[in-house]
């Protein structure tokens, strides 16, 4: 395995900086999570979405302090206003919705649109979406499409005045996206293969920057899991029988830190291996069946 490719993706988020607010088109402002790490990139992108005094705000970061005056002086610097319309989200993960009660306290009672995923959601009350649910805004449409994998709720929103695709934690602006425990690779892939039957422009994923390649990208993704099929088969033939092991081996590229989000696609793989009948495990042990 030495000389083959360790990889398709080859960008990263690590060290990346991009401005807290930013004016990517007529209707679409990014505002940074204030939220930077490793897993993060430079922060969660929060959307202010449409071309009205209230737009709507797609995503609302992990609710730290430091990210409502940047959400404020985005409202007033690139809209001329100091409200909004609406909260939509893509996913019920903590550096998605965790602003959302902050927010709320900030612009009063706003609706919060999601998909229902009790595990996630907590106690908050959501106007339920799915699957097609259309949004409206001055000036802007947002469509629901249904793309689990990373997370069973996840919606991405098409908005077709822009042929724009907020792709959440699907599609990422640099680097990959982790399949956590309770994520799914087989539905995972299916929802990158969707994707690319969308009529799609431009992506606003909800880290790193705007992609204007979408197609070459999404492909990029799919080759990425397909090498990473290859490498675990590999490893499993040389004799690495353990996550950590098979990580080692295959990520020698990538700095130990991520081992551990590494470990949580390795198994992501494995699962699926597992339930396509490829392998079995004893424990830990993963063996080629």
């Amino acid at each position: 395995m030495s000389d083959a490719p360790r990889r398709v993706v080859t960008d990263t988020m690590i060290g990346m900086d991009m401005p807290d607010i930013a004016v990517w088109s007529a209707r679409v402002t990014v505002v940074l999570g204030q939220n930077p790490g490793p897993f993060t990139g430079p922060g969660t992108n929060t959307y202010l979405i449409g071309t009205g005094k209230r737009p709507l705000l797609l995503d609302t970061g992990q609710g730290l302090p430091q990210y409502l005056p940047l959400l404020e002086r985005g409202l007033f610097e690139t809209r001329g206003g100091e409200g909004l319309q609406g909260i939509v989200l893509t996913h019920g993960h903590a550096d998605h919705i965790g602003g959302v009660t902050g927010i709320r306290q900030r612009f009063g009672g706003l609706t919060v649109a999601k998909k229902p995923w009790d595990k996630l959601d907590g106690d908050l009350a959501l106007d339920a979406v799915d699957e097609g649910a259309v949004l409206e805004t001055d000036g802007a449409t947002l469509q629901a499409v249904w793309t689990p994998g990373h997370a069973w709720d996840h919606l991405c929103w098409y908005m077709p005045e822009e042929r724009a695709l907020f792709t959440g934690d699907v599609v990422l602006g640099a680097g990959t996206t982790v399949i956590p425990p309770d994520g799914d690779l087989g539905d995972y892939l299916a929802s990158l293969r969707r994707l690319l039957t969308l009529d799609v422009a431009v992506i606003y994923p909800a880290h790193g920057p705007a992609i204007y390649t979408p197609q070459a990208k999404i492909e990029s993704y799919l080759a990425h899991r397909a090498l990473r099929d290859q490498q675990i088969l590999a490893a499993l033939r040389a004799g690495d029988t353990t996550v950590p092991a098979m990580v080692r081996r295959i990520y020698t590229d990538v700095p130990e830190f991520l081992h551990a989000a590494a470990a949580m696609s390795v198994s992501a793989h494995l699962r699926q291996f597992e339930r396509d009948g490829a392998v079995a495990h004893d424990g830990d042990a993963w063996h080629l069946t």
